[in-house]
């Protein structure tokens, strides 16, 4: 399989790259969570562990030539040899095993194409401001340093056959346990028959992204930049990916809540009650379990004071606020209903990145920094798998942060640059 060759035109393509991976002692210790998982706090943690932990490249610091230095960083590591190129082409077997679901699956250069072709298919709206960043850093670094994360209908085939029988049969490359108690270990494959058999298992597929629509934005933006300059075809035509079976591994699907500064909990209760359903509970475990068991559109409410149920909204409200163009799935997620209804219409408030703050998964920790930041948490219950593929394969997108589809794959195992090849 040539390293040059293109996407091919209407078909999913992961080809073979001489990946970048770290050469120090303790591997666990140099790796981190995907960049947009990564606190201040968990910075300062991961750097007291190793030095040369994979954040300082994806979250440099300083406000002033960061991006600068991330690239400096990363050939010094390269020249160094705490970075070292793998000497042949190779898709990679990875497998994250422990607390959650069993995931496996193959990382390698993900053929670009836009979203309009209909192979690899994105379900969530991006913020022009975390596109810009991340363009930033990998226009100035020439390289991916974390896979984005993509699901396949794949029916456990060749594929699927063929990660199962490496990882019960070879030894890894990668064999470690991070802090968090999670497994992952990582195989090269090298074997042209092997390679042939997983194009030819995916090139009739196409892929959701599960995790990384920014990044994967960021990948087409800076194709286009590459080919207006008259610098195509080359690398910037794929991007670095996970690609994952979600026949033979399922996802897990979490929610991700929304908290508003400024915002009390007092007066986000007293005005949600001209919209909604208001059930107040003592404790915020109660209200989570009477969150679980709610049938129809339905949201907690926490901060500093009792935890408070929201269902049953008043139905002209808010068919008045959903926008009468999106298809009736659309229309019907409790992110879209959080988004063009609960927020701006309820509250006035716009659901942007200035205005309120994102928690990923845990509602108790939504709940703490509502009540630092003197506001409301709303926690949000999951959408389903099945609504994100309808929408996705109609052409829709859910509203930004609806989804956080897991687990995800740890960032610092392997890396990409240009010009490793």
């Amino acid at each position: 399989m040539a390293i040059s060759e293109l996407p091919s035109p209407g078909g999913l393509v992961l080809r073979p790259f001489r990946g970048v991976r770290f050469a120090v002692d303790d591997l666990a210790a140099v790796t981190s969570p995907p960049y947009d998982l990564v606190s201040a706090q968990d910075v300062r943690e991961l750097l007291d562990a190793h030095p040369n932990n994979v954040v300082r490249l994806i979250l440099p610091g300083g406000d002033q030539h960061r991006y600068g230095e991330a690239r400096e960083i990363l050939q010094g590591w390269l020249g160094s040899g705490v970075l070292v190129v793998d000497d042949h082409p190779a898709l990679y077997v990875y497998e994250q095993s422990g607390p959650g679901p069993l995931l496996r699956g193959l990382i390698g250069d993900l053929g670009l194409s836009e979203p309009e072709e209909g192979v690899v298919l994105p379900h969530e709206n991006v913020m022009p401001a975390t596109v810009a960043d991340r363009l930033a850093l990998m226009r100035t670094t020439e390289s991916n340093l974390e896979p984005i994360f993509l699901l396949y209908e794949g029916d456990g085939g060749a594929p699927a056959r063929l990660i199962e029988e490496v990882a019960a049969t070879r030894e890894p490359l990668v064999d470690i346990r991070t802090g968090d108690g999670v497994g992952h270990r990582l195989w090269a494959l090298t074997d042209p028959a092997e390679l042939r058999a997983v194009q030819d298992g995916l090139i009739s597929r196409r892929a959701l992204i599960a995790d990384g629509h920014h990044r994967y934005a960021t990948y087409l933006q800076l194709r286009r930049e590459y080919h207006a300059a008259g610098r195509g075809p080359g690398p910037w035509d794929f991007g670095l990916a996970l690609l994952v079976d979600s026949t033979a591994y399922p996802p897990e699907l979490k929610a991700i809540h929304r908290v508003i500064p400024g915002l009390s909990l007092e007066e986000a209760v007293a005005r949600a009650k001209g919209a909604w359903q208001v059930h107040e509970h003592a404790r915020l475990e109660e209200a989570l379990d009477a969150l679980d068991a709610a049938h129809g559109p339905a949201f907690v409410l926490a901060g500093d004071g009792p935890a408070h149920l929201l269902t049953d909204p008043d139905p002209v409200q808010l068919r008045h606020a959903m926008p009468p163009e999106r298809s009736a799935t659309w229309r019907s997620l409790v992110t879209s209903i959080l988004a063009e209804f609960l927020l701006p219409k309820v509250w006035g408030i716009p659901d942007d990145e200035r205005t309120v703050r994102i928690v990923h998964h845990d509602p108790f920790l939504a709940a703490e920094t509502a009540r630092r930041e003197s506001g409301t948490a709303v926690i949000v219950p999951p959408l389903k798998v099945a609504d994100v593929l309808a929408i996705a394969a109609g052409g829709e997108r859910v509203p930004r942060k609806s989804t956080s589809f897991g687990p995800k794959p740890r960032t610092g195992l392997v890396l990409r640059t240009f010009d490793a090849g």
